[in-house]
């Protein structure tokens, strides 16, 4: 039987029959490691390939000591890329909307009950805020008056509406964190 160490130098002179030999010498065992974790033949079987074909590409530059710590070392990364890949959601961007209408239907009832949650927990939060802060939120996002509008009604500056606009929205996102970017959607803040 031919050492690990025999191969290895055949494999660097480009030998495909060395390379074959230890293909069939370690990729059983590359294999079986990964299906201990994934329990996918397919998937398993790429795993093996891809370490391999690695392996092959960098014959010229790799040094590697010993086989089976390459391979185990080479699989259990091959095993984690893939279940991080399995684990992330792949977002699917529409610009526009309306196309997805026949893909999903939607429940009015429960939109409409968080709608409310939503309004009820925001009106909760402004209710903390101090009272011409609040009056100066409320005129600029439910009465949807500029900010020129707000300060000659309230006979107040620019300058002023526009600080406790921002001194409302800053309160608002630390008070609401998770649900922020949704009240953005729903209010247009």
């Amino acid at each position: 039987m031919i050492t690990d160490f025999v191969l290895w130098a055949s494999i660097k002179r480009g030998d495909e029959t060395a390379f074959s030999e230890l293909f069939h010498r370690y990729s059983p065992r590359i294999y079986n490691k990964a299906f201990f974790k994934i329990k996918d033949t397919e998937v398993c079987t790429q795993i093996v390939h891809d370490i391999f074909l690695t392996l092959w590409n960098n014959r010229k530059t790799l040094e590697v000591n010993s086989f089976i710590g390459y391979f185990t070392s080479a699989t259990r990364y091959q095993v984690y890329r893939y279940t991080l890949r399995q684990k992330s959601t792949l977002i699917d961007y529409k610009e526009d909307l309306s196309s997805l209408s026949n893909n999903f239907t939607e429940n009015k009832g429960y939109s409409s009950v968080a709608y409310q949650d939503l309004e009820l927990e925001l009106e909760s939060y402004l209710q903390n805020l101090p009272k011409r802060c609040r009056e100066i939120f409320l005129m600029s996002r439910q009465k949807s008056l500029s900010n020129d509008e707000i300060a000659g009604a309230l006979g107040i500056s620019r300058r002023s509406v526009e600080n406790q606009i921002t001194y409302a929205l800053k309160q608002l996102r630390v008070s609401l964190k998770d649900i922020s970017v949704l009240l953005i959607i729903l209010y247009g803040l």
